[in-house]
């Protein structure tokens, strides 16, 4: 932050001993201050000093592998009601709702911490994929700046990555971006649920219009970088109509998208409270419908997931786009592999980016990381 920031956003620290400090920030020597500010109403930011900028993040689909990821905050004020990092914040003793959306924990030195471990002998270049847990271009990221650094410590040591994020704040970094991608793959994009602009709202109140993040794709592409669009998730009886998903395609395509990943929604358990109770405030004649699909599981039933297929697949090759993979590991695109494949298959995991860049990943992929310990649960910072 400038030196005016500094300042102004020093006035407003929080002492330790208030309730709306970081819970148990006194035995943690990582912990720096907790700053309110007008600017962002009813939030508050921890400022912490970062042990580690790296997670080792294992395959969801079992095959053994793992991806990096790279978190400069915890926490979200993007405020999507659905999202599936919700469960993340307890670690911290917040909750998963409010919490969630107004306590920020900011790494304030993930740069510095970034470019210590990337610079080590053991670090072998991985792909390494941001916005896959937490966004780090939500509007905090306005003020603390922390992805310059990242970005360029990532470029430096010659580390692929990815971005994914719903933040318009990815436009100021583009000059950046581009400079990377001379050195390093880069792989970019925009998550776009929602096109109805009251639903986009009601739903994702923190975040950028649905008008902003295709002005970004657009900015993206204008300079020559290949930007998908997240279509996640397709909200079950809500954005799965025929006239919605083509309006969205159709918008996604007009902007320029080189591939489109869509789902549906899938509720993990600490995520379905705080949905069930959006869900009854807005839209309580859903709530049947929803219990029948979510009660009892994460992911929606296989034949709503086979009819979304079979809706989807004519939208998207009306508008001529091809359908995008997602690592299994990290979440992300996978890493500059925009195959076209069949329209009517749901975005699905792919082989690993890492299996890609090491040929001999697969020979080592089950061993810990030497010289490292893995925590039992993720580690506070």
């Amino acid at each position: 932050m400038c030196s005016n920031d500094c300042m102004r956003w020093s006035g407003q620290a929080i002492d330790a001993s208030r309730s709306d400090a970081l819970p148990g920030l006194e035995s943690n020597s990582g912990f720096v201050r907790s700053v309110t500010t007008p600017e962002f109403a009813g939030v508050t930011f921890h400022e912490v000093l970062a042990k580690s900028a790296l997670n080792r993040v294992p395959s969801a689909d079992g095959s053994g592998t793992y991806g990096w990821t790279i978190n400069p905050y915890r926490g979200c004020s993007h405020a999507c009601v659905y999202c599936f990092a919700r469960p993340t914040h307890t670690y911290l003793e917040f909750d998963g709702g409010a919490d969630f959306d107004q306590q920020i924990v900011v790494k304030t030195n993930v740069a510095d911490v970034l470019h210590r471990e990337l610079t080590k002998p053991s670090w072998d270049r991985h792909p390494v994929a941001l916005g896959t847990n937490t966004d780090p271009y939500q509007r905090a990221e306005g003020k603390y700046r922390l992805m310059p650094g990242v970005i360029r410590a990532l470029a430096d040591s010659g580390t692929p990555f990815s971005i994914l994020t719903k933040g318009t704040l990815l436009r100021r970094d583009i000059p950046l971006l581009v400079e990377a991608a001379r050195s390093v793959p880069v792989d970019l994009a925009m998550s776009i649920a929602v096109y109805d602009d009251t639903l986009q709202q009601q739903v994702e109140s923190g975040t950028p219009t649905t008008a902003a993040r295709l002005a970004t794709v657009r900015a993206i592409r204008d300079v020559g970088l290949d930007c998908a669009v997240f279509l996640m998730p397709v909200l079950p009886y809500i954005t799965d109509t025929r006239a919605h998903l083509d309006d969205a395609i159709g918008r996604a395509a007009a902007a320029g998208a080189t591939s489109v990943m869509y789902s549906a929604l899938h509720l993990r358990p600490g995520v379905k409270p705080w949905w069930f109770a959006w869900l009854e405030r807005t839209r309580p004649d859903l709530v049947p419908r929803y219990r029948s699909m979510y009660l009892d599981n994460t992911y929606a039933p296989a034949d709503y997931r086979r009819w979304l297929s079979e809706r989807i697949r004519p939208i998207l090759h009306a508008h001529g786009v091809g359908l995008g993979r997602v690592d299994p590991a990290t979440g992300s695109m996978g890493f500059s592999d925009h195959t076209t494949t069949d329209p009517g298959e749901q975005s699905r995991p792919t082989s690993s980016p890492l299996k890609r860049a090491d040929p001999q990943f697969d020979r080592r992929l089950a061993g810990a990381v030497p010289g490292r310990r893995e925590p039992a649960v993720p580690t506070l910072f």
